[in-house]
C-alpha cells in the first residue's frame, strides 16, 4: 500500500511523471491500478489508454515517436477524497510543439492511480463540432449535467 496522504499521492504522480519522461514501462504501470484508465477528449487519435499496461505502451510510443517530456506545472490534492487535479505541458520535440492541459486524478484506496481524465488547452468549438468531451467517458452515468440548468437572470 502507498502513502496516501496529500504528499503521498502527490509523489506518486511525481513518480508517474518521472517514469514517463524516463520511457520506463514497469515503473508507470507500477503506479496504477492493473485495470485504471486513461481518457482523453473525443477524437484523440490515441483513444482511451485502458489498462496500466496499455498506459505505459502508450506513453513508451509517445517518446519514441514525439520525443515526448512532459512537466508538471501545477498541482492540488485532495487526500481525503483520494483525488488530485494537475495542469501539465507535454513538450513533442520531434514536432517542434507542445501541448498544455489539465487531468483529474482518481486514487484507490491503495493509493494508485485508477483514473486520470485529461483536458486539454483547446480551440474553441466550431460548427462541425459544438462541444468538447472526453471520448468514452460516461458523463450522464457519473451525474453530469446534460443540458443546462434553469438559472434566474436579471432582465
Amino acid at each position: 500500500m502507498r502513502d496516501v496522504t496529500a504528499a503521498g499521492l502527490e509523489a506518486t504522480i511525481r513518480e508517474y511523471f518521472d517514469a514517463c519522461n524516463a520511457a520506463d514501462a514497469a515503473a508507470i504501470s507500477a503506479c496504477f491500478e492493473p485495470d485504471g484508465v486513461h481518457y482523453f477528449p473525443a477524437g484523440a487519435p490515441q483513444g482511451t489508454f485502458v489498462g496500466a499496461q496499455a498506459i505505459a505502451t502508450g506513453w513508451v510510443t509517445a517518446v519514441s515517436n514525439l520525443g515526448s517530456i512532459w512537466t508538471i506545472d501545477r498541482i492540488v490534492v485532495d487526500a481525503p477524497r483520494l483525488e488530485a487535479v494537475i495542469e501539465w505541458t507535454h513538450f513533442k520535440p520531434k514536432q517542434g510543439g507542445y501541448l498544455r492541459g489539465d487531468e483529474w486524478y482518481l486514487f484507490s484506496k491503495r493509493g494508485l492511480i485508477r483514473e486520470i481524465r485529461a483536458y486539454y488547452s483547446c480551440p474553441p468549438a466550431t460548427a462541425e463540432r459544438r462541444s468538447h468531451e472526453l471520448g468514452n467517458f460516461d458523463y450522464q452515468g457519473r451525474g453530469y449535467p446534460m443540458t443546462p440548468p434553469d438559472v434566474k437572470r436579471r432582465s
